[in-house]
């Protein structure tokens, strides 16, 4: 075989493995056997592919883990750039894993990987090497992720053959032998999946569809006896605060349920990503802490975040953050906040959590593998914090996670 294929298709097998569990979930196939040992081959195609094959599996895995961001570009009117976002995502892969095309040492490319599973380029941290194993009898711990990559690249420093597969006893050190327990919080939640589709949410011809829509909602869970229901990100598509008509007929509702829902809110010339609370004719106001790179703020230096702002999101991306994290105490029971990607953030399950209210509006990207892996990074998240998260989105992705 031809040397600059067989590269390519080393490559192309490193990115396929480190990707296929996604895929799997993608469809609903969860194979603990499989996945443990996708993700053994992965890493150790890694640390011992040749160099031009690592830039290789860089470039697709970039490409296979985050195709579908530069979906959303056609909602900001320059969609021409979904093709060049998904080309810039495997570049930024390429370069992600490139440290390790500067040795063939297994051992050091060991190093390299663990240092790099703490990186994220951009404040964008949706690739956690850990996730590989968040369904598998490996356990998603960086000590677990070291013994991994430490078994593997061992036998590479071993001459005597016998001696040679020695090192992969460590490996029993990786399996999962459990996580910090989850509860269930002692209420009765419903979590409310919407299917409105990005081109119409913001149209002011469906306002009113969809606050009728949402009031039917919250009259359904209060019949069916829910203490508390909960709607997805932006479920109201404005600036709430500029409606106090719906406001007062929210806060009325919230004498008989209590009321999660996301919304926009508009302090003088800051605009904030937010949810609101509305329990018993009060309500309170978590805004969202931690942004979307290139979504909701410009992670560049300010010479070009003005110029990009304007040019590529019709100067949308500029939303203000809180000062720290926000607790809903509802009927007693604390909950913290998350929006969308703050649930995939570690800074949002700092402190005292036990459980978490998310919520999403992933029909910026549908249809894609955006919803699954955001499931699997719930999962993650809420394994090894020991947090159960009620999570209610639009398009998909709505459950308990636990």
């Amino acid at each position: 075989m031809n040397k600059s294929i067989q590269t390519i298709l080393l490559g192309l097998t490193a990115a396929l493995s480190f990707s296929a569990f996604i895929y799997l979930a993608d469809y609903g196939l969860y194979f603990k056997l499989l996945n443990t040992l996708l993700g053994v081959v992965a890493l150790t195609l890694l640390l011992y592919i040749p160099r031009r094959a690592l830039l290789i599996a860089g470039f697709f895995i970039g490409i296979f883990w985050f195709y579908w961001i530069g979906y959303s570009f056609k909602y900001q009117g320059v969609g021409y750039m979904t093709p060049l976002v998904t080309l810039g995502f495997g570049l930024i892969y390429l370069l992600f894993f490139l440290p390790l095309y500067f040795t063939d040492k297994a051992y050091l490319r060991a190093i390299l990987l663990f240092g790099l599973s703490f990186f994220e380029p951009f404040d964008w941290n949706w690739l956690q090497i850990e996730l590989l194993f968040v369904e598998s009898y490996f356990g998603v711990y960086k000590y677990q992720l070291f013994t991994t990559l430490l078994a593997l690249s061992l036998p590479s420093l071993i001459t005597e053959k016998k001696y040679k597969l020695l090192p992969l006893l460590l490996l029993l050190l990786s399996i999962n032998y459990g996580y910090p327990k989850q509860y269930d919080a002692p209420l009765k939640i419903k979590l409310i999946t919407t299917n409105i589709t990005q081109d119409q949410k913001w149209l002011l011809i469906n306002q009113l569809p969809t606050i009728k829509m949402i009031f039917s909602e919250i009259e359904d869970a209060t019949k069916e006896g829910y203490d508390v229901v909960v709607l997805p990100e932006s479920v109201f598509p404005m600036y709430l605060n500029y409606n106090p008509q719906l406001i007062a007929l929210l806060k009325n509702s919230s004498y008989n349920i209590s009321i999660v829902a996301g919304a926009l809110l508009r302090e003088g010339e800051k605009s904030y990503n937010v949810t609101y609370l509305f329990e018993d004719g009060e309500y309170t106001i978590a805004k969202k802490l931690v942004l979307v790179p290139f979504g909701e703020y410009i992670p560049l230096p300010k010479f070009a975040q003005k110029f990009i702002n304007e040019t590529f999101f019709q100067g949308e991306s500029d939303f203000v953050t809180a000062d720290r994290p926000t607790d809903f105490i509802i009927k007693g029971v604390k909950f913290r906040n998350a929006i969308c990607y703050e649930a995939t953030s570690q800074e949002i399950y700092e402190g005292d959590v036990k459980f978490l209210l998310a919520t999403s509006n992933n029909a910026w990207f549908a249809p894609s593998i955006e919803p699954t892996l955001q499931n699997l990074l719930l999962k993650y998240y809420a394994r090894k914090n020991g947090v159960t998260i009620y999570h209610a989105a639009n398009y998909a992705g709505s459950g308990v996670i636990k």
